[in-house]
């Protein structure tokens, strides 16, 4: 894509490659192997299940490095922003980090700083670090994005980024429920509460099960279900919700919050950052959350009707804080 003297090459792995083909035009992909993480179905061994795939990821941040080396000289780039992929620094241009989480939440404390040192020693191999978030006590990430020890690296808050723009349509749906996030858990949700939509005959609901590569339907009587909207239909229809119910990704979270949208978090179990997000938010009554094992539809709407949101009107994508730091490399 060209954009004022600029070639964008985006490297991506097959299955975000088929999505993004869908929405964006004129790009330049290049493959780009993933680390395939797996997860636990049972919470309490999610850890260790990421533990013991500690050295394939290792060997892909060392192989994703090389390969950095190698497009550089074959495509002459000018500028590399690694989307949280520790593996793509380099001394030759500048390289910019992008992630949310100088720090990662750890079920133990030493474990959380031993991690922490992990990660900031691969943020040091960039120029810049960029985190989507706001300074200041009204940010979203809460101690993830703003923890006590920093980074030596020069950072740059670049706001909430989001694909979508806020509308104020007449409210369609009661209730919008965005199923995502790794298996098995998303089919263990998607099943939790369609067992409970048929007890909500009188709410008008529309589920997205976050499939975007599966085409047999699933037909519920009086719900509509789509297994994957565009940009353009999703934010449309998010746009038209009273309610979202969703995970506690941080993407999603940024969307949902730039839309000013009352939201009924459930994050995946077992996943720290999830469920430290939806903790810090409900305190911060940007949103209620639930955990997925005792989780009721029915009453999680009626917690929201009697529940006084504090949602941000300013938090909203703004390009110029991603100019910005651009313009100090």
């Amino acid at each position: 894509m060209q954009q004022q003297g600029f070639t964008i090459i985006v490297a991506v792995n097959k299955n975000q490659q088929k999505v993004l083909e869908q929405e964006l035009e004129n790009i330049s992909y290049i493959f780009l192997k993933g680390y395939e993480i797996t997860y636990s179905k049972n919470k309490w061994f999610f850890g260790l299940k990421i533990l013991l795939q500690a050295p394939k990821i290792l060997w892909r941040i060392y192989s994703e490095h090389q390969w950095l080396k190698l497009l550089i000289a074959k495509e002459q780039i000018d500028l590399v922003i690694s989307d949280n992929r520790f593996g793509l620094f380099t001394k030759k241009i500048p390289s910019i980090f992008i992630t949310h989480q100088l720090q990662i939440k750890a079920p133990l404390a030493w474990l959380e700083k031993l991690i922490q040192k992990i990660n900031y020693s691969f943020i040091h191999q960039y120029k810049q670090c960029w985190i989507p978030d706001i300074e200041g006590e009204n940010n979203i990430a809460g101690n993830l994005s703003h923890p006590k020890i920093l980074p030596k690296t020069p950072l740059h808050y670049i706001g909430v980024l989001s694909r979508f723009k806020l509308h104020q349509p007449t409210k369609f749906y009661d209730v919008c429920i965005l199923l995502s996030g790794p298996e098995p858990q998303r089919t263990l949700l998607e099943q939790i509460i369609i067992a409970q939509t048929t007890a909500l005959e009188n709410f008008k609901i529309v589920i997205v099960r976050g499939l975007p590569h599966v085409h047999e339907n699933l037909v519920l009587e009086n719900i509509q279900v789509h297994n994957h909207l565009s940009q353009q239909a999703l934010e449309s229809i998010i746009n038209q919700s009273e309610y979202i119910v969703s995970r506690s990704g941080y993407t999603t979270v940024m969307e949902l919050m730039s839309l000013q949208k009352k939201s009924i978090l459930i994050p995946t179990p077992g996943q720290t950052e999830q469920e430290y997000l939806a903790k810090y938010l409900s305190q911060n009554k940007k949103c209620i959350s639930f955990n997925q094992n005792n989780f009721n539809l029915n009453e999680a709407i009626k917690k929201a009707k009697d529940f006084s949101f504090q949602l941000n009107n300013e938090l909203h994508f703004n390009p110029e804080k991603i100019i910005e730091p651009i313009r100090k490399l």
